[in-house]
């Protein structure tokens, strides 16, 4: 059974949704940074330095998802950069990055920031700001392992990593 339409329609979805809520990322930690450099109001310098580190993941999932994105659209089959083995690449490495964004920011956090009766400013911010990285994260695991399993048919092919994600 082919899957290649299911991978023809999701591809864009996926991506989509990625650059989206990577957008809504940045937003928040680009405002964030903003106000810790404009009023040296941060909890720590650690929670400032995630947050800047967030920015920076934000950025990189924006622009290099967006030319995955656009290589697929403009040639789903026939690319190097729309094989398996690129998409795995770059998947694996903006999973990296959010599984560190996310992990260290909740870390930073303790947990996360209660808002109710304590007066920390930017709270509801930045508890949006590791509820999006987390949310990155679980988007990009997905990509990852619908990437793996068809890296994993295009071996079966004979393509090896160099296959396409459709035929």
């Amino acid at each position: 059974m082919s899957y290649d339409h299911h991978v023809r329609r999701g591809h864009p979805i996926t991506m989509g949704l990625i650059i989206f809520f990577s957008i809504i990322q940045l937003s928040i930690s680009a405002w964030l940074t903003s106000q810790f450099n404009k009023h040296h109001n941060y909890l720590s310098i650690s929670i400032r330095d995630k947050t800047r580190f967030i920015l920076f993941t934000s950025i990189w999932t924006i622009v290099v998802a967006f030319l995955f994105m656009i290589l697929f659209l403009h040639s789903a089959g026939g690319s190097v950069l729309t094989s398996v083995g690129s998409h795995a690449v770059f998947l694996f490495i903006t999973w990296v990055f959010w599984l560190a964004a996310a992990a260290s920011i909740t870390a930073a956090y303790n947990g996360g920031l209660n808002c109710s009766g304590n007066h920390i400013v930017y709270c509801g911010q930045q508890n949006a700001q590791e509820g999006f990285a987390w949310l990155l994260w679980v988007l990009t695991t997905f990509a990852l392992i619908i990437t793996i399993v068809r890296g994993i048919a295009a071996s079966r092919r004979g393509d090896g990593l160099r296959g396409a994600l459709v035929v």
